[in-house]
């Protein structure tokens, strides 16, 4: 199975309160969203943790294309 996975993770204030998303799609472009959120956090956590998150929800060995900024 092929997928493309888009992230994207930001924080108001460094630490601050922040949050995470992700949104997955299979080859018929059938979306999951999935997303997250901390008071207490940095930007560049919640960068990195909406990819480990979607990666954590993949169940199937597949081929994965992850976007990120």
């Amino acid at each position: 199975m092929k997928l493309k996975i888009y992230t994207d993770g930001a924080c108001s204030g460094n630490p601050g309160k922040g949050g995470w998303a992700a949104i997955i799609l299979d080859h018929d472009l059938k979306q999951s969203i999935i997303s997250g959120n901390e008071n207490n956090t940095t930007n560049n956590r919640m960068e990195l943790m909406a990819p480990i998150m979607a990666l954590k929800k993949i169940k199937k060995k597949s081929e994965i294309t992850i976007f990120t900024d």
